[in-house]
């Protein structure tokens, strides 16, 4: 249970003002077709995280525990200053074609996680926790939380919302699962 409430509140906080959910402000603005973009972005995630996740898993058990802790203190440190860096979304062409609103989004948000904090969370959250479901469906769940109201309520969500106190918080939060990753709190390793 930790492994999947620590990674969806985690990643829900880190993607606030992500690319990804400024591609949902665009995504909606654009089609304004809610139902095909949510479904596209939760298609998107669950198999972007899903390889992420067995990623993470393959690294713990390839890297012995005390490599293991390292890298992923040190990666947990990282995601803390990188989530302080607020993203914007390069030139983005969306156009509907031949796929639809909901094979566009999905392909879009495929691709716009690769190597995205959130993606890189994921492949540190289940190195860590021996969960990989847990960490999958959490990881998801996060990217839900933060990118549904996007689509649904478009810009009102993050005038709202004080992304530099979002990223603040998930950065504290980052830090300490460094921290405690680091020093073994909670006997992880």
């Amino acid at each position: 249970m930790e492994a999947f409430l620590l990674s969806t509140g985690i990643v829900a906080l880190a993607e606030m003002g992500d690319k990804t959910q400024l591609l949902s402000l665009l995504l909606a603005a654009r089609f304004r077709r809610p139902l095909p973009i949510i479904l596209g972005i939760f298609v998107a995630t669950l198999l972007n995280h899903a390889l992420a996740g067995a990623l993470g898993a393959l690294l713990s058990d390839w890297l012995g525990p005390d490599v293991l802790r390292w890298i992923l203190a040190i990666s947990f440190l990282a995601m803390a200053v990188w989530v302080m860096v607020p993203d914007k979304l390069d030139d983005v062409d969306v156009k509907p074609a031949a796929a639809g609103v909901f094979g566009v989004t999905t392909a879009a948000f495929f691709l716009a996680e690769m190597g995205d904090k959130t993606q890189i969370a994921t492949v540190a959250l289940a190195a860590k926790f021996d969960a990989f479901g847990a960490v999958v469906i959490g990881t998801t769940l996060g990217m839900m939380i933060a990118n549904v109201p996007a689509v649904l309520l478009g810009d009102r969500v993050t005038r709202m919302v004080s992304m530099k106190v979002v990223h603040g918080v998930a950065a504290v939060l980052f830090a300490l699962l460094g921290v405690a990753t680091l020093f073994n709190v909670g006997g992880m390793f």
